[in-house]
């Protein structure tokens, strides 16, 4: 029977569907013959979806289906969207005025409807596309994998239909043995109903594959919803230099899924897939790396590709990426300036570096303001969005007037109007060190449903427990109604007004202290 994949990445947020498109270009390379086709429902208005998804399966008759679920949880950072899930989750929890607790709990009820209307829909979705297909060849299967699915790959098995198979990372070395006919038992997946997802599997190692330049000529011929990313002169599309992040913070599940082991795509190879997209008109990139330098042992290969792109002559570029700036140097600095940086994210969490170190984050606060003061130096002139989560271990007064000192140096450095404080509470992920830590100080129990959303549940997933909690729901709320605009700043100026500010070197000192059971001891 002829091998004929459908891609279907089911709907989210308008934003470049890198995973699909680098998996079809993956197969092609090795599998010339094989009929492919992407199909993109992010693209479709959403009373369309069913019948769209139909026609399209009716037109192209797969015999393997490959859904992309980008995503499932809902704990987002805030900036200044009023309404959003954070603000009616304060106004229910931690408002004093009955009547806006009361509209916090109408929001909360109304984001709650849309995300199990929005989980429903999605697996609605792959039954009925699986279903369709299996009218024109009766053993066609499915393959659900994405973002969602490797968080939550353990309870999304019991929804799917038997015989799914549920890929958890990356997907290539897996649909390659499908193609191949090959066993699937050591690859990072499982099949509903006929095996069960082994123990740890999501921190098994992927495979470790290297990544050629994307084929955008092929890619063209199988997707016509390609141009619609090519419109937007302000859209940033993704280009992937390196997979893997060697980190350990306390929170994150990057590190989990892609593997501590980091992967480098060779220079030559990103900057002509770059060049593909940049004489189709594309200007704007986003580098979709967990982080662009993870380490600084990955401080020569950064080096390589700016200048590599300087070299091939894309001067009028802009691109963008997760930074972990405790890595740059002069050197580096200077090339992100000539080639176009002009937007990027530190994660640092908080500007207490005992925080820093109690949560695994493994940064050096002192270097990063030393490395933001090289990066100005170069001529970097642009937006810096600074993530910020307050609460998530050990908060208190002093940590939080160290983090007020910490920004406003960030701010001396790039000017007050160019750092933008991105106000998180962290949403607590499975297989991550803060769920154990959640274990073992009896916050939430084994077994507990990660993908709910009722408010005994939700309260716990969306991290901000007490003594702070009510403090920090207070501040967000009264920063709400101030400022609804300019979120961020405005929780930084109230923090500061409660709290004052520290002096700058206690943020950036942090005495090794003997006590262990931290969060930095979670095995």
């Amino acid at each position: 029977m002829e091998n004929r994949l459908l891609y279907v990445r089911l709907p989210c947020n308008p934003i470049f569907p890198i995973g699909v498109v680098y998996l079809a270009d993956y197969v092609h390379k090795l599998f010339p013959d094989v009929k492919q086709r992407i199909f993109d429902l992010g693209t479709v208005p959403p009373l369309d979806f069913a019948g769209a998804l139909e026609a399209c399966i009716d037109e192209f008759q797969p015999t393997l289906l490959v859904f992309s679920w980008r995503d499932i949880q809902i704990y987002a950072p805030v900036g200044g969207r009023g309404g959003n899930p954070l603000q009616h989750a304060f106004e229910f929890y931690y408002a004093k005025n009955p009547l806006k607790r009361i509209r916090g709990a109408l929001g909360g009820l109304r984001v709650t409807t849309a995300y199990y209307t929005e989980l429903w829909r999605n697996l609605g979705l792959i039954k009925q596309g699986l279903k369709q297909a299996q009218k024109y060849h009766p053993d066609a299967r499915a393959v659900v994998g994405g973002g969602a699915v490797s968080v939550f790959y353990e309870q999304l098995g019991n929804s799917l239909p038997d015989g799914t198979i549920v890929s958890v990372g990356e997907g290539e070395a897996l649909i390659e043995k499908l193609l191949r006919g090959e066993d699937l038992e050591n690859e990072r997946c499982y099949v509903v109903g006929e095996t069960t997802p082994r123990d740890r599997l999501v921190h098994e190692q992927p495979a470790n594959i290297e990544k050629t330049a994307c084929n955008y000529d092929y890619i063209e011929t199988i997707w016509s919803e390609f141009q619609y990313y090519l419109q937007d002169q302000d859209f940033y599309v993704g280009v992937q230099t390196k997979r893997g992040c060697p980190h350990n913070c306390c929170y994150c599940i990057y590190t989990v899924i892609e593997g501590k082991q980091v992967r480098i795509n060779p220079a030559d190879e990103v900057v002509a897939e770059m060049r593909q997209l940049y004489d189709r008109g594309i200007r704007n990139f986003w580098f979709t790396d967990a982080q662009f330098i993870p380490a600084r042992k990955f401080i020569d290969d950064a080096v390589e590709l700016l200048q590599k792109i300087l070299d091939a002559g894309m001067h009028d570029i802009h691109w963008a990426a997760y930074i972990r700036a405790d890595n740059l140097t002069p050197q580096l600095c200077d090339l992100m300036a000539k080639t176009g940086m002009n937007y990027f994210e530190i994660g640092i969490t908080s500007g207490s570096q005992e925080l820093v170190r109690k949560m695994r984050m493994g940064y050096n606060l002192r270097t990063v303001l030393e490395n933001c003061r090289d990066l100005k130096a170069a001529g970097f002139n642009d937006l810096v969005s600074v993530n910020y989560s307050f609460n998530v271990i050990d908060e208190r007064p002093e940590t939080i007037r160290q983090t007020i000192a910490y920004h406003r140096e960030l701010e001396r450095i790039f000017g007050v109007d160019k750092v933008e404080p991105a106000i998180f509470f962290i949403g607590l992920q499975p297989h991550t060190h803060l769920e154990e830590y959640a274990f073992q100080n009896n916050i939430i129990k084994p077994g507990y449903n990660p993908m709910s959303l009722m408010p005994w549940t939700a309260k716990k997933l969306l991290w901000n427990p007490e003594p702070l909690g009510s403090l920090f729901g207070e501040v967000c709320l009264q920063a709400w109604q101030q400022n609804p605009n300019d979120f961020g700043r405005e929780v930084m100026q109230i923090l500061e007004q409660r709290f004052g500010c520290a002096d700058l070197e206690e943020a950036l000192t942090a005495p090794i202290e003997p006590k262990s059971k931290q969060l930095a001891g979670v095995s």
